[in-house]
């Protein structure tokens, strides 16, 4: 577009790099988008005064509103990051050494939960990596990856969706080329999305059969256990139209639950909870409870309603944690039940 004016050949760059039309990102200055991070600077994809593309190391303004991510819009002036703009997603983790929450990827559509079937399909693993990308207000898609070593893809297909119901599933093999096309179909020009999954779950050879390039891959040990073949967060234009971004392994204990994000993950329980007789119910033995009378009539796998109640437990010891209080962290868990059930 030699005739196009700098309004229109920035926005064509701003395009290229996930943008929407809406909603309408908010800039201060020169716009571009968080490549990689590195430290107090990062690398930025931007348009200058004229609408060309730039690629720059910045500093972070002294000032800056936010700690920017990999994802994140943010505003250009004079080689700094001046300011990031609002996001409308966020994945996030807790910190390893406690503390506030730690921001992974911002401004993501899509979430891929990778998760290996060459080995012994770890449903915790899933389930929790399930709410954490619901909590981060994208969609998940789990991506059943290394399927060549599996004799029993299809159980393991039912498997996934039984323990993540209404979240799509594929199943792929990076040696075989399958289910490849099908994830790049959804990684089209205007999605951004990021791949979620432990360390040796198969993300950066995705990413390689994706687009045919070469990034660093690392084997895994014999027990299952992978070394960090992506040691940084980074954005990825694909040839498909997308951008994907890339993120180092997730540890089980790295994983970060929300109260939205669970709700989403286990919205059929949410949906037989409307029916039990006390709105309070832990389905855990209270009397009328609709959940566990589903699972005795076979509406609902128990392992279902055993990982809810794990998970919940789990978000409850971290928000009396948050909330630093000692008696309430004590308490957890004993909130006194209005009748016991009876059997079934």
């Amino acid at each position: 577009m030699t005739d196009a004016s700098p309004e229109q050949r920035t926005a064509l760059v701003l395009a290229s790099l996930g943008m929407l039309e809406e909603p309408v990102v908010q800039f201060s200055a020169r716009p571009g988008r968080v490549s990689i991070v590195h430290g107090t600077s990062a690398e930025v994809v931007w348009a200058d005064e004229l609408g060309l593309e730039k690629t720059s190391t910045c500093q972070f303004a002294s000032n800056l509103n936010m700690s920017p991510v990999a994802g994140d819009w943010v505003s250009v002036r004079d080689g700094n990051v001046v300011e990031v703009s609002a996001r409308r997603t966020t994945l996030r983790r807790p910190r390893p050494r406690g503390g506030t929450m730690q921001s992974l990827a911002a401004n993501v559509d899509v979430v891929l939960v990778v998760v290996p079937i060459d080995r012994d399909l770890n449903l915790l693993m899933l389930e929790r990596l399930a709410v954490m990308a619901w909590d981060s207000g994208a969609r998940p898609v789990v991506v059943l990856s290394k399927s060549d070593g599996s004799t029993d893809v299809p159980e393991r297909i039912i498997a996934t969706k039984d323990a993540v119901p209404g979240v799509e599933v594929l199943s792929t093999s990076t040696t075989s080329g399958h289910g490849i096309e099908e994830l790049r179909k959804l990684l089209h020009h205007g999605v951004s999305a990021v791949m979620l999954g432990a360390s040796g779950a198969g993300k950066t050879s995705l990413l390689n059969a994706i687009e045919g390039t070469s990034e660093a891959t690392r084997s895994v040990s014999r027990g299952g256990e992978g070394r960090h073949a992506t040691s940084t967060r980074r954005l990825y234009r694909l040839s498909s139209g997308g951008v994907l971004l890339d993120i180092p392994g997730i540890r089980l204990l790295d994983l970060t639950i929300g109260q939205s994000g669970f709700e989403e993950a286990f919205a059929d329980i949410v949906t037989l909870a409307q029916s039990c007789r006390f709105g309070d119910c832990a389905h855990d033995g209270d009397e009328g409870c609709a959940v566990e009378r589903a699972v005795d009539e076979g509406r609902l796998a128990e392992r279902r309603l055993l990982s809810w109640r794990r998970i919940r437990a789990d978000l409850a010891i971290r928000d009396a944690r948050e909330r630093d209080d000692p008696a309430t962290r004590s308490q957890t868990g004993s909130r006194p039940r209005r009748g016991r059930r009876r059997g079934p």
